[in-house]
């Protein structure tokens, strides 16, 4: 039994390098991202001379989009491969270890993606009240009731977060519960 169970957690254990394929898909997808984003500046520079001012603007706001959605994955895959695979390090002293890395931990990675995704909403909610015209009244609703549940959903997370950090704190002055 001793070796059976021995097997069964290597494998549980070995199990966490098939999320690699998932950081790999992310980093291509990201390569793909980085080609959109390419696409768009030399779009934006071919219409310069005779683009109006709001066609700038809104075109502006869409690479800002594209740099936070890339931040966001570049975030959630190296201090995913950090947090549950192996903790990334460079081997060498020339090269410094990435120190905010080892200090997302799961649930303040969950924090700053929910904060990530108000963000980019904020920056699509904008766009859309810059071309207010061309939308429909109800599609200005939903999209400002999305937002919301958004900026909602991440101060929950936040006050989730700092009642983690504050109950061990308390219970550590209380017994622990008797054990049956």
């Amino acid at each position: 039994m001793n070796s059976l169970q021995k097997i069964i957690e290597r494998t549980i254990l070995a199990s966490r390098y098939v999320l690699v394929v998932f950081y790999i898909g992310l980093a291509f997808a990201l390569l793909v991202f980085a080609g959109q984003f390419v696409i768009k500046i030399v779009d934006i520079t071919m219409k310069f001379p005779s683009a109006d001012e709001t066609a700038v603007l809104l075109a502006m706001l869409q690479l800002i989009d594209k740099a936070l959605v890339a931040g966001l994955v570049v975030m959630v895959m190296l201090s995913s491969y950090d947090n549950f695979v192996s903790r990334l390090d460079s081997g060498d002293g020339d090269t410094p270890r990435i120190t905010w890395i080892s200090q997302l931990d799961p649930g303040s990675l969950k924090i700053k993606v929910a904060s990530a995704i108000v963000a980019i909403s904020s920056i699509h909610l904008l766009q859309i009240f810059m071309n207010a015209t061309n939308v429909t009244n109800d599609d200005i609703y939903w999209k400002v009731v999305i937002h919301v549940v958004f900026i909602f959903s991440a101060l929950f997370l936040g006050v989730l977060d700092r009642l983690t950090v504050i109950w061990p704190a308390k219970s550590k002055d209380r017994e622990p519960p008797p054990r049956l």
